[in-house]
């Protein structure tokens, strides 16, 4: 493969107090990015966080691991796609790996009933987004031990794959998500090489900043959205929560919001659950959304100095509009079900009985402390000079918690007939 795609713009790595200089071996710079993220505990946490059933209950729904195993594979298929009618996009399948894989590992455990909650819980600290807490795990804490915290030494090019947000915390305005972190603004600055990149946008982009993306950042995003606005579909047929039965009533109560491609849609939904053949026609259906994917030139400040921000992906009408309806039978039926808001509850409930108690005993802590953290984040909270950066030491460690871990951590805490002193917290 042609290298001339990529230059020592893109290739150049995060350097700071967290993130060492990288030393050359055999492998690329994005081939390095791909193996520090697939060989790390926070990839590894994934197999045990909710995607849309809470991790564990069965053995064949999707987790947060398999989840991302999907986009990577899924977001190579449109590469490769596109490739075919513009051979000289010669996007780096390791780069777009790393970026797939760790798209999703600032999630925090309870799927988005959890993100929404230590969002919530964090804004006297500067909130919680799961896209800002990837940021944080590659920069700061991937390596993290009981002595010291220190990221990944990300390429550019990495870190601006990750990217889909860019709009600072203090700068959200009515937003209640989709902003990275206030002391963040050294990576944004060192991913556009301008600490003031609205103004570099120019007045057409500037009040929309979040949609300024990378080739490699809008093929995963749109990997995600197939991802998963078709598998949950498939989980939440196989679980019942979809029948035809429900997506007759369903289609009833929409009436005339529904027009003649969604109703056509819908009807071979309908016959694919019929015949008890929802996975595979999902899968032909996923084929058929990456091949109607396509690329137009693009030209804006930053497309002189990267080929990254030449271009962007459209895809016809009728695509994007399956898309959105999946979505929004989903969000009715699978999502809007009692039996999983019931389960959201009690996993929301969790977090914020874990954060109160977490926070009250640490964060105005002086001298000795009981330790109700593990060993590192323990002393690590303890060492913090602000309120500030104890909370959000104290956020890293309940974000990183697994579904199953969180659960065992309350109980602990707050069940009086759970708990051993032979036990791992």
């Amino acid at each position: 493969m042609s290298d001339d795609f990529y230059g020592p713009f893109d290739r150049e790595c995060f350097c700071d107090a967290f993130n060492r200089e990288r030393k050359p071996d055999y492998r690329t710079v994005f081939h390095q990015d791909r193996d520090r993220i697939m060989f790390s505990p926070a990839f590894r946490r994934l197999q045990a966080k909710t995607q849309v059933f809470q991790a564990g209950e069965y053995d064949f729904y999707r987790t947060r691991l398999t989840h991302s195993l999907e986009v990577s594979r899924i977001a190579e298929s449109i590469a490769i796609w596109l490739r075919g009618t513009h051979p000289e996009v010669q996007v780096d399948p390791h780069l777009l790996e790393a970026i797939s894989l760790s798209h999703d590992i600032g999630h925090p455990p309870f799927g988005h009933a959890g993100e929404r909650a230590l969002n919530d819980l964090m804004q006297p600290y500067g909130g919680f987004e799961g896209n800002a807490q990837t940021l944080r795990i590659l920069t700061r804490t991937i390596y993290s031990n009981p002595e010291s915290r220190g990221g990944m030494s990300p390429s550019r090019a990495l870190l601006d794959g990750v990217l889909k947000y860019k709009r600072l915390y203090r700068y959200r305005g009515g937003d209640s998500n989709h902003f990275i972190y206030d002391d963040q603004d050294d990576v944004l600055n060192f991913c556009f090489g301008t600490d003031d990149l609205g103004n570099a946008l120019g007045a057409k982009e500037k009040s929309d900043i979040n949609s300024f993306r990378s080739l490699e950042c809008r093929i995963m995003d749109l990997a995600d959205d197939i991802a998963y606005s078709c598998f949950d579909i498939v989980d939440g047929f196989k679980a019942r929560f979809l029948t035809t039965d429900k997506l007759a009533v369903w289609c009833e109560q929409q009436g005339d919001k529904l027009d003649p491609l969604q109703r056509k849609y819908l009807d071979e939904l309908r016959q694919m659950m019929a015949e008890n053949r929802v996975e595979p026609r999902m899968n032909r259906v996923i084929g058929e959304l990456i091949q109607s994917a396509s690329l137009i030139s693009e030209n804006n400040f930053m497309s002189e100095r990267s080929r990254r921000h030449s271009y962007i992906i459209a895809l016809p009408h009728a695509s994007a509009m399956r898309i959105r309806l999946h979505k929004s039978l989903c969000g009715a039926l699978v999502f809007g079900s009692g039996a999983l808001q019931q389960i959201e509850f009690k996993g929301t409930r969790i977090l914020h009985q874990l954060t109160d108690v977490l926070f009250k005993h640490y964060l105005k802590a002086k001298g000795k402390t009981a330790k109700l953290v593990p060993e590192g984040v323990h002393r690590a909270v303890l060492a913090a000079e602000s309120e500030m950066e104890r909370a959000r030491l104290l956020c890293d460690h309940l974000s990183g918690m697994t579904d199953a871990y969180a659960l065992r951590s309350y109980k602990r805490l707050f069940d009086p007939d759970y708990g051993s002193i032979s036990e791992l917290i």
